[in-house]
């Protein structure tokens, strides 16, 4: 059965979907430390980033994305302790 490859064609089409999603990703992130910088981290003083949140779990965005992202953009994110 030649041409048949059920892999290669399930691989083109989550590559599509994954390369669609992360582009989303990307774009709902970017804007989220915008208005992190713009009105700060709290989404109950910050109306802006209340709906972007709201947008980005519409987006199948984890909830660990988005709490990993606010605490990037305040400034309490993830810290790397190299030691020599």
């Amino acid at each position: 059965m030649s041409g048949h490859s059920k892999w290669s064609t399930i691989k083109r089409k989550k590559g599509e979907k994954d390369g669609a999603r992360a582009k989303v990703f990307t774009k709902i992130s970017r804007e989220i430390i915008v208005a992190i910088k713009e009105g700060g981290g709290d989404p109950n003083n910050n109306a802006k980033l209340a709906t972007l949140i709201q947008k980005a779990k519409s987006n199948n965005i984890p909830n660990d994305n988005i709490d990993r992202l606010i605490k990037k953009a305040v400034g309490g994110g993830e810290k790397n302790d190299y030691e020599n």
